[in-house]
């Protein structure tokens, strides 16, 4: 079966063509990188034709596509999603005819960027000059910066004049791309963070480093980060020339991972996915995702699922490559994962199963709660910002052993347990104030609808708690933004009329003029967790509250 070129061949005539199919029958010498002959018919025709054509052939000398384009653009083929070894090329390079004005053979830039992104072994630009083939080449090097290309361009009078053994220098200078990668080998997936924000919009650096510290949470390594100030584009978000940057950048970095400190309309999502190799996360992926790896009970692994699910069914499309990336590690894992890739209809069975299982463990829930009710304990529930500290402070309060990591949605199961506050001092041998204490999935900014539906079950709790221990980390720079997104949220629960007592953790990190004026703004107690610091005025507090309580409802 004979090769056929690909590209812009209309309004080519039948010999045209023919001429051009040609080309697949030219010996090449593998030990060159562009023999004299080849390189001369190339510009020939492509003057000739007014049109690019470029060529693609193999380290072997083996002509594998031949491609035409228009007078200013060569649209290469889909050359196939590859995963390289460290330091590795494609093994291809790429001769094309250069029809720009002058007598100097150019390499437009985006025949630079298919160099890096793709990979090639070399870009050989060509055009013939008063019986000279004029020839530019250009070849990758080890990096030298994330912000400089890393490739090397050469210019000759004639491709005569270059004589270097081609497969040799291929071979050295892969062996100089893998001593020099640009980070060691590790078992977690590397990550390059983008944040777009209007220019309007202020704390960015917060919200960033929060979006780092969820990234680190989910055991992805910062590769780097990305921001840019401008008013997002409705296709890309960042703009389709700061795209094709920010995806250099990550291969620079060998970073697998994009994550955009954003949501992701899913046209968004879908429009990056396609234009890059690379896996693509928003937020809100990056939060389900940590939620998969940190559900334990069926129940939260029930709800994890659901909001994957009703999640991803806008971004499912047949045969779109941007969902199949996901399928394993970072934004790929948990109960979910196996059905990204099933039909849409079997996903809104899927959900509607799901659903009505949630619905029944959430009867079996309250069921277990109205024999609770049958026994006065006061519920007190623990909430707050995501890391402020909560499950330390049920740990340290309850001598419990709940998980406390320093990590962002350590807790996603709902955890309960007995505490009694001692007698007063007054009278030590008095009987103390039975308490339950419940840890709750910790609160974040711009949380997907998605996700919060499916867990109101976890959040259904507060419903059923007298009253509420709002921990704040203290040494927080956004504590007041964190304590506002908290109380949105209490305010769309209608829980804001539960007592309420703040309570300002990680006091031994700040300064005590500092925690005077949060003391005094938030009219909270300072205590530490860690330390155990401030609990005597805590627990004094929630009696005083507990009592106070009693006496206006009786």
């Amino acid at each position: 079966m004979s090769q056929k070129p690909k590209g812009n061949l209309k309004g080519l005539s039948p010999s045209q063509i023919k001429g051009i199919q040609k080309l697949f029958s030219r010996s090449v010498d593998r030990s060159q990188l562009c023999p004299r002959a080849l390189g001369l018919e190339v510009a020939e025709l492509s003057s000739k034709l007014g049109r690019r054509i470029g060529l693609l052939i193999s380290r072997e000398g083996k002509i594998l596509e031949v491609v035409v384009g228009t007078r200013e653009i060569l649209y290469l083929p889909d050359l196939g999603r590859y995963r390289f070894g460290a330091g590795r090329l494609r093994r291809l390079r790429l001769v094309f005819g250069d029809l720009s004005k002058g007598d100097t053979a150019q390499i437009p830039h985006d025949i630079y960027t298919d160099l890096e992104k793709l990979r090639l072994d070399a870009v050989v630009s060509v055009k013939s000059v008063s019986n000279q083939v004029r020839a530019s080449y250009a070849h990758l090097l080890p990096l030298r910066n994330e912000e400089e290309a890393p490739i090397e361009t050469e210019e000759v009078k004639d491709l005569s004049e270059v004589t270097f053994p081609f497969i040799e220098f291929m071979e050295q200078l892969e062996q100089q791309l893998t001593l020099s990668r640009t980070r060691k080998k590790s078992s977690k997936e590397a990550a390059v963070l983008v944040g777009v924000y209007d220019k309007k919009l202020q704390n960015v650096e917060d919200s960033m480093a929060e979006l780092e510290e969820l990234a680190r949470t989910a055991g992805v390594e910062i590769a780097g980060k990305i921001i840019q100030r401008r008013t997002p584009d409705p296709r890309t978000l960042l703009g389709k020339g700061k795209l094709e940057e920010v995806v250099l950048r990550c291969l620079r970095l060998e970073a697998e991972l994009l994550i955009f400190d954003t949501e992701l309309k899913p046209f968004q999502w879908r429009v990056i996915t396609n234009s890059t190799d690379i896996k693509v996360l928003d937020r809100s992926m990056l939060i389900l995702d940590i939620f998969a790896q940190r559900a334990t009970s069926s129940d939260g692994r029930l709800q994890v699922e659901l909001a994957q699910l009703k999640y991803n069914l806008p971004r499912l499309v047949e045969k779109d490559a941007g969902l199949s990336r996901l399928t394993g590690g970072i934004g790929g894992r948990g109960p979910g994962e196996t059905k990204l890739e099933i039909g849409r209809r079997r996903i809104r069975d899927r959900i509607s199963d799901l659903e009505k299982r949630i619905d029944k463990l959430g009867k079996q829930r309250e069921m277990r709660r109205k024999k609770r009710k049958g026994i006065p304990v006061p519920l007190v529930a623990i909430l707050g910002y995501t890391n402020a500290g909560k499950s330390t402070l049920f740990n340290a309060l309850t001598s419990g052993s709940v998980l406390a990591e320093d990590k962002l949605f350590a807790t996603l199961d709902p955890a309960q347990k007995r505490w009694v506050i001692p007698g007063g001092e007054e009278d030590p041998t008095s009987y103390g104030m039975p308490l339950v204490l419940t840890d709750t999935v910790g609160f974040i900014r711009d949380l997907p609808d998605e996700l919060r539906t499916a867990f109101r079950a976890t959040l259904e709790e507060l419903y059923e708690a007298n009253y509420l221990l709002h921990v704040v980390d203290a040494s927080s720079r956004d504590l007041k933004e964190k304590m506002a997104s908290v109380r949105g949220v209490l305010q769309e629960m209608n829980l804001l009329d539960t007592p309420l007592i703040t309570v300002l953790n990680k006091c031994d990190l700040v300064s005590h003029e500092r925690l005077e004026e949060l003391v005094a703004e938030t009219e909270g107690i300072a205590v530490s967790a860690i330390n155990r610091e401030g609990f005597n005025e805590l627990r004094r507090r929630v009696k005083e509250m507990v009592t106070e309580k009693d006496e206006l409802s009786h």
